[in-house]
């Protein structure tokens, strides 16, 4: 028997045993529900409206056909997957990205400047775009683009997945404008967009400040020592396959390659606006990014059966990505059928009555983050929960400004690590880490998380803020 198999169960296996637990759970757990009401034209719940309901126990068919709901629930963002990797695959034949990559790790090695200012500035501009307008879902193209860079400058797929998706993901918990979260939380709570401003930023800045000191000093570990890397034989044959070899070598981008790289800032501009400007979602930004391929196909000077085959060998590259998700989203349906969230959402809120206001704020985070595991979503999670700890925070005397900020940090930060969590769990099978190896550097990350929140959710009670 492979022992080692067994210690290790793949990301597949680990996300359809947690299906299985979560059925389990409705045959432990009484039924609940809460009933939701129309405000603002946004459905949220009626905090006074819990009523136990006879429980739905989710059996052996309900978990064989989580799998195909996931698939169905998930169908919009499994798609944006598939085109993005099509995109990016057409990107690739026009060698544009290598040629940048070769070049870029050139100025890297003979620049001390750009050696140490790399990794900072590129987690500080995904930290903003997670605190201005909710990097989630599209920080997955970038992952594509990451991780063969952080190979070539010496580092790992880990550094590469890290850089975009710890830096969103820091950005998003402690965001100051995220209309996506802030702003639907704000506006459940009826405090004024935007209020709070200030104490935000500052939260924002500690923390951006710490994810950039842990992903430096782990790329720098791994920088002098390759093999002290989670992922140092996966990263040898992918740096074969994507032949990042010899960056010494001298190579200049030509006006062909030049012309692509623009149209493709181009359209990461056009994506941001359109965020921003627009309330672009998922559809729009794949509708971005088949026109970007198509076009930067014909620059590059690709034919029709290269740009059609990049398309179809993108997605086919991203199919176990696709599958990941669809097993995430089936754990939450497994809950939902089962009438369980609504159980477990009061009986956490319940507990938070009759403690001192800056403990109720400590402990209205953590229930943010239990929760966060069956509603990986922001705005749903905001939705569910807000109407309830709003009202709530009146009564314990903590403010509302600090009950938001509690839902922020204890829906973004465990973002980074629930295997419930269709982004998290698509970075991971599109950078090929198992979940459970990424837990393993994550978590330390994540204590400290905790740790930071739980002690910023302290100065708001004594500056009534």
């Amino acid at each position: 028997m492979n022992w080692d198999k067994l210690k290790s169960p793949n990301t597949f296996l680990l996300i359809f045993l947690l299906i299985i637990l979560t059925a389990m759970m409705t045959y432990l757990l009484p039924g609940g529900e809460y009933q939701f009401i129309e405000s603002g034209g946004r459905k949220i719940v009626d905090p006074q409206s819990y009523q136990a309901v006879p429980g739905n126990p989710q059996g052996i068919g309900a978990i064989l056909k989580a799998p195909i709901r996931g698939f169905i629930a998930a169908a919009q963002i499994i798609g944006f997957v598939l085109l993005v990797g099509g995109a990016f695959s057409v990107l690739q034949k026009t060698e544009t990205i290598d040629v940048a990559i070769r070049v870029l790790a050139n100025a890297h090695q003979h620049s001390p400047l750009i050696r140490k200012a790399i990794i900072p500035v590129f987690m500080i501009i995904f930290s903003l775009a997670g605190a201005v307008f909710g990097m989630s879902e599209e920080v997955i193209p970038f992952v594509l683009l990451f991780i063969p860079l952080a190979l070539a400058l010496g580092y790992d797929t880990v550094t590469g997945v890290a850089i975009p998706f710890v830096g969103a993901a820091a950005g998003f918990a402690s965001a100051f404008i995220n209309p996506f979260t802030l702003g639907v939380a704000q506006g459940i709570a009826q405090l004024p967009p935007l209020s709070g401003f200030g104490y935000r930023f500052f939260c924002w800045t500690l923390t951006t400040g710490l994810a950039i000191l842990y992903v430096n000093r782990y790329a720098l570990k791994i920088k002098n020592d390759p093999q002290k890397s989670i992922t140092f034989e996966q990263d040898q044959k992918r740096k074969q396959k994507l032949h990042i070899e010899n960056m010494n070598s001298e190579l200049s981008l030509d006006v062909r390659h030049k012309t692509v790289l623009v149209i493709f800032t181009l359209s990461m501009f056009a994506l941001v606006a359109g965020v921003m400007l627009d309330q672009w979602y998922i559809n729009e930004i794949a509708a971005l990014f088949v026109a970007t391929g198509i076009i930067v196909g014909i620059v590059g000077r690709l034919s029709v059966d290269e740009i059609t085959g990049g398309f179809i060998q993108g997605a086919k590259d991203l199919m176990g990505t696709a599958f990941v998700i669809a097993l995430a989203r089936g754990i939450l349906i497994i809950a939902q059928d089962g009438k369980i969230i609504g159980t477990i959402l009061h009986g956490l809120s319940s507990i938070i009555t009759g403690v001192h206001p800056v403990m109720a704020a400590q402990l209205m985070f953590v229930v943010q983050m239990l929760i966060n595991f069956f509603i990986p979503s922001g705005s749903g999670q905001a939705a569910l929960t807000i109407p309830i700890m709003a009202p709530l925070s009146d009564l314990l005397g903590v403010s509302r400004q600090t009950a938001v900020l509690a839902f922020q940090f204890g829906d973004g930060f465990s973002n980074l690590i629930i295997p419930t969590s269709a982004v998290t769990m698509g970075v991971l099978a599109l950078a090929e880490i198992p979940w459970e190896k990424w837990v393993k550097w994550i978590l330390p990350l994540e204590i400290l998380f905790i740790i930071l929140s739980l002690v910023l959710l302290i100065p708001p009670f004594f500056i009534n803020w």
